[in-house]
């Protein structure tokens, strides 16, 4: 055994690495909410609102994937993330000046590209500094929902005293916060050699069964989320809740989501990827359809909610153990772009527009249904080709 065998492990710089997801998911707690709110105080009407927030999830598609190939052919990757985080604080500045539907647009395609394009590579930059101990991502990862947690309760609050169109000062900050921690990180651990993100390994495992399932599986998760994240507080309102009522409830989706990021080791330690994964589709299935059959039950939606810990942070948290089962190393990265841009991305945008056409044709309750059913052949087809025993044979 050599010294390099019996030497512990570097330190993780789980500060370093929490700064980054505070201060990138902070901003998206004031994007989220309350950007089409500043859309709309800029004169823009609601089917201008549609086409530019649209772009958020139609640049997921391919700014992930471009990104991260560019950093795993580059001898310094590490400078593709700054150089991302400083292009999303330039562009993000053009919006504090008002600008007509052309300038916003294409300010909005710059934008979410630049924002998209960085998260995909800084997962793979903290999985990097946690070989062999990615259990412990959760606890890294959670200071994202406390960051995001924290600026939609206090810029709820101080948009109450402020106008809409000081949003885009107000966040700035949190962006420049951002850039700031990306000069603050770097990889961990690296294969000596650079790898080519289209080498022939890399797809032949893009290839491989399970691997293929796993995609398709994040695919239709996203899917099944889309009258959620589309209609959730519309559909409440047209059930008599008040909008304290709707806060309440998209804040226990949150809270429940920091519970799980928090001891996501302690859960990993007791259940692989793949258990973990297929729990979460069932519960995502039935949180879905409680959603659909009992909207006017407030209990029976507060449950629904605390679903959330399951149907989103451990699918998320099980889906980053697969990619580095799967794409350990340098193919980590672009595997992170294939994945963002596959299920953000895609799925983002056939769930967005899949849930307001069966919203139309048959109301909100069908589009619920319609997501629990998605995530239920979701669940199928994980336990078929990504059941526990075979997607851990390959570690």
């Amino acid at each position: 055994m050599t010294a390099a065998d019996t030497s512990p492990p570097p330190v993780v710089p789980a500060l370093r690495l929490s700064s980054f997801y505070f201060a990138y998911y902070a901003a998206l707690g004031a994007f989220n909410p309350y950007w089409a709110l500043y859309l709309k105080e800029r004169g823009q009407d609601i089917a201008a609102i549609s086409i530019l927030m649209s772009l958020w999830y139609g640049t997921r598609i391919f700014a992930p994937s471009t990104w991260s190939t560019l950093a795993a052919r580059s001898a310094h990757p590490i400078r593709w993330l700054r150089v991302g985080s400083v292009l999303t604080v330039a562009s993000f500045a053009f919006f504090t000046v008002p600008h007509d539907f052309t300038a916003l647009f294409v300010a909005m395609c710059v934008f979410c590209f630049m924002y998209n394009a960085v998260m995909p590579q800084f997962e793979s930059i903290t999985l990097s500094h946690l070989v062999g101990r990615s259990e412990r991502y959760g606890r890294i990862r959670v200071w994202g929902s406390i960051g995001f947690v924290s600026v939609v309760a206090l810029f709820g609050v101080l948009l109450d005293y402020l106008p809409v169109t000081s949003l885009p000062w107000l966040m700035l900050p949190l962006f420049v916060a951002m850039a700031i921690a990306a000069f603050f990180n770097d990889y961990g651990r690296q294969p000596v050699a650079v790898a080519s993100a289209e080498s022939p390994s890399f797809l032949g495992k893009l290839r491989r069964p399970e691997v293929i399932a796993f995609f398709v599986v994040a695919l239709l998760m996203q899917i099944s989320f889309g009258p959620y994240y589309t209609f959730y507080s519309i559909y409440l309102d047209e059930h008599g809740y008040r909008t304290s009522a709707l806060g309440i409830y998209w804040s226990i989706g949150v809270v429940v989501e920091i519970l799980v990021f928090a001891f996501s080791a302690w859960i990993f330690r007791r259940w692989n990827a793949a258990t973990v994964l297929i729990v979460s589709l069932i519960a995502a299935s039935l949180r879905w359809l409680m959603i659909a059959l009992w909207p006017d039950s407030a209990i029976l939606m507060a449950f629904a909610q605390t679903l959330h810990a399951l149907s989103f942070a451990a699918f998320f948290a099980a889906s980053m153990q697969f990619l580095v089962l799967f794409f350990p190393g340098r193919q980590n990265g672009h595997a992170q772009g294939i994945y963002y841009g596959f299920s953000s991305g895609i799925g983002g945008v056939l769930g967005a527009l899949l849930s307001g056409q069966v919203w139309e044709a048959g109301g909100g309750e069908t589009a619920f249904m319609l997501g629990s059913v998605t995530a239920a052949v979701a669940a199928v087809i994980a336990w078929i080709w990504i059941r526990p025993r075979g997607a851990l044979a390959a570690s």
